[in-house]
């Protein structure tokens, strides 16, 4: 094998090309190709099932869920997050309108920090949208206890953790609602596509109809929906990739397990702890780089990866409070978020794929050692 091979950092999940064709031919036949049909019905009732949840809404990419879980639940003023996420996080709540206030994370998982939340909160305080970043579970019993005591709802951003459990359950029913990304580069994906997952009947119904205009019938629209609907191919396409996600999953594990052998003797070189009452889906493996132990910054070490034609990704880098669109917010100050500061400046996520073989992972862990 060329030892110049590109090793790329994701590589998409794909279907068998052949089966898809004969489920293209049966849409074509139909003529049905979007608005609810019967992929996009059978999509949600798998999906749903799959992850343990009892109500899933699919959409045509991962940020609208996010947009359209603030319209449902009818989120004003200030929501509580997280700087240290892809941007969609926050822009959702730029579009809605709500000014987003930022909190720094926790060390141990990159996760906002539940100790730092209620310093936070004023009187305008309506939600907190947490993330569970890279996967890693986020300490939903203390988030949901202070959304309790000051009566606020809780939104996760749950893009990362499609199939995430603790102690044999779906993470995806905490809060009140919890959203997912099943675009190409995610574990699982339906090219582009999302979902919105919500707890009862009426709420779903609610959510349906703001993914579809606000229609209700034919001729009555009852709310200012958008149109974010989840056509037949792709539901086509994430019906067969639901079929191999599982031993995707095994084979990114894999990964994942010879990273961690061969890199925790690696002077300067971090990476989180596995939880043994979490089943993941290894999403990611982020490495921080210590620069005075390590020998090198963490930029040194990414643009040496690149030479030997390695794609790392520097994920989460910058932080969303350092966007211009953001960093005139009192929050964004990076002396308001320490941690997520330094996490923000050490991170590499290194190549993570179903299709990575042995001599991929060690060729990435020997230009890391050496």
């Amino acid at each position: 094998m060329s030892e110049n091979k590109q090793i790329t950092v994701t590589s998409p999940l794909l279907p068998d090309l052949e089966e898809f064709n004969t489920l293209l031919k049966e849409i074509w036949e139909s003529k049905w190709i979007t608005n609810n049909g019967s992929f996009h019905q059978r999509l949600e009732k798998e999906l749903a099932s799959y992850l343990g949840v009892p109500y899933l809404s699919l959409f045509t990419n991962g940020t609208l869920p996010l947009i359209t879980a603030l319209q449902a639940l009818r989120i004003t003023g200030e929501v509580i997050t997280t700087p240290y996420s892809f941007v969609a996080t926050t822009h959702s709540l730029w579009w809605n309108g709500i000014k987003p206030v930022f909190v720094d994370i926790d060390p141990a998982n990159g996760n906002i920090d539940p100790h730092k939340i209620e310093a936070a909160i004023t009187p305008k305080t309506t939600a907190i949208m947490p993330v569970h970043v890279y996967g890693n579970p986020c300490d939903t019993v203390a988030i949901q206890n202070i959304a309790d005591k000051y009566g606020l709802k809780v939104i996760y951003d749950a893009a990362h953790a499609f199939g995430v459990k603790v102690n044999g359950k779906s993470i995806l029913n905490a809060g009140d609602m919890s959203t997912l990304s099943f675009h190409a580069t995610k574990t699982y994906n339906t090219i582009e596509g999302g979902a919105l997952i919500c707890h009862d009947e009426k709420t779903k119904q609610r959510i349906d109809y703001l993914k579809n205009f606000g229609f209700a019938g034919e001729t009555e629209v009852i709310a200012p929906g958008i149109n974010s609907k989840m056509d037949e191919m792709r539901s086509a396409y994430g019906l067969l990739n639901l079929r191999q996600v599982d031993h995707a999953i095994e084979e990114r594990h894999k990964v994942a397990d010879q990273y961690r052998k061969e890199l925790i003797d690696v002077p300067g070189i971090s990476f989180f702890a596995e939880r043994h009452d979490v089943k993941y889906n290894y999403s990611y493996f982020p490495i921080f780089v210590d620069a005075d132990k390590y020998g090198m910054t963490r930029d040194e070490l990414y643009f040496k990866m690149r030479e030997q034609n390695i794609l790392g990704r520097r994920y989460f880098y910058p932080l969303i409070s350092d966007f211009s669109t953001y960093r005139s917010l009192p929050s964004a100050a990076p002396s308001n978020l320490p941690v997520a500061t330094r996490m923000a400046d050490q991170v590499i996520c290194l190549p993570m794929h179903h299709t990575l073989s042995s001599e991929d992972v060690e060729r990435v862990i020997n230009c890391i050692k050496q």
